[in-house]
């Protein structure tokens, strides 16, 4: 008689192989603007911000449900506390990391209020928080309105330097971000966001602290999206609040999440990719290339909704990077009846 038993297996074959590869890339990438023109590196800096963006508000509204229409509260309020840091006379790059912190830190009394709100209720809070921010932020005098200001201080150092510093910034935060996100998801608090998502009660009657991790997720995608803001302001170096408080990131992000395969780990990078190239391709086109953006995104959300790598991974029968244990049977001893 055969008998079997059950093994737990954290990684698969496939898995190991991405991780690995994906670290050669990385490699490859880091010594980039040492090889590249100054345009594709610029360029490239662009696409980790998407990558960044994409990720993080999968994060919050694909894996714990929190479907946020405000992340350009974070995104812009980090680079206006840049500039207010830079005034106050901190080093103009310390500022931009120092800055994005700040504006995770804010998230949390923001939380504190949004996260008792269901739903509709809060993707609707958040964009009214996200207004309500810029506002403010207008009313200092070291932002004159409308007129924005802008990171002065960067021109200090060479355009070289400034280009390949805010490049391997900007892959450093993607990066980073990319691995906390996938520990996240494969910890207790990834598993519990999850279970929050999809039945509160249930997770709330089973020991989950649902208030605990939708507070931790939504910090954490505020951190990320205000991470992406400061490297936009570095790029970019000047600050227009309607520009880099505009709901349009949010817009971006959902974009890339829907196109890519929400609730997937590697959807988000998929579709940041085919945003960049798209934006690339049409983005002279003004109102209709946003128009087109918009009509994509409703065509995935009723016809595919499980995104493009939903499709890819139906047809290679898993994802690359497993985020969850595995339950393997493996026969131990044959003995005859």
């Amino acid at each position: 008689m055969s008998i079997s038993r059950f093994q737990y297996e954290r990684w698969t074959p496939a898995g190991l192989s991405t991780v690995w590869t994906s670290c050669v890339i990385l490699a490859a990438l880091a010594v980039a603007p040492l090889v590249l023109p100054a345009t594709a590196v610029e360029k490239l800096t662009t696409l980790w911000i998407y990558i960044l963006l994409a990720v993080v508000w999968n994060l919050l509204a694909g894996f714990a449900g929190l479907v946020s229409v405000g992340q350009q509260a974070f995104f812009g309020l980090s680079a206006y506390l840049t500039l207010r840091l830079v005034e106050w006379g901190l080093n103009p790059w310390l500022a931009l990391v120092g800055a994005a912190f700040i504006a995770g830190a804010i998230a949390i009394p923001i939380s504190l209020y949004a996260l008792k709100l269901k739903a509709g209720e809060f993707a609707i809070a958040t964009w009214v928080i996200a207004e309500v921010v810029r506002i403010c932020v207008m009313f200092d005098p070291l932002v004159q309105g409308d007129t924005g200001n802008s990171l002065i201080a960067l021109n200090a150092y060479a355009p070289d330097f400034r280009r390949d510093v805010t490049y391997w910034l900007g892959l450093v935060a993607m990066a980073g971000f990319l691995v906390l996100t996938f520990r996240v998801l494969r910890s207790k608090i990834g598993s519990a966001a999850q279970a929050v998502r999809d039945d509160e009660e249930a997770a709330l009657s089973v020991g989950v602290s649902v208030m605990q991790t939708k507070r931790i997720i939504f910090v954490l995608a505020a951190f990320g999206t205000a991470l992406a803001g400061s490297i936009w302001l570095a790029s970019a170096i000047t600050f227009l609040p309607r520009t880099n408080f505009g709901v349009q990131w949010t817009v971006f992000m959902l974009f890339m999440v829907l196109v890519g395969g929400l609730r997937t780990f590697e959807g988000p990078i998929l579709g940041a990719l085919i945003f960049f190239v798209l934006q690339e391709s049409f983005s002279s086109y003004g109102v209709w290339y946003l128009f087109g953006l918009g009509f994509i995104a409703i065509v995935f959300a009723l016809a595919l909704p499980d995104g493009l790598w939903g499709l890819i991974r139906q047809k290679r029968g898993g994802d690359l990077l497993p985020m969850g244990t595995l339950l393997k049977q493996a026969p131990i001893e044959n003995e005859a009846s």
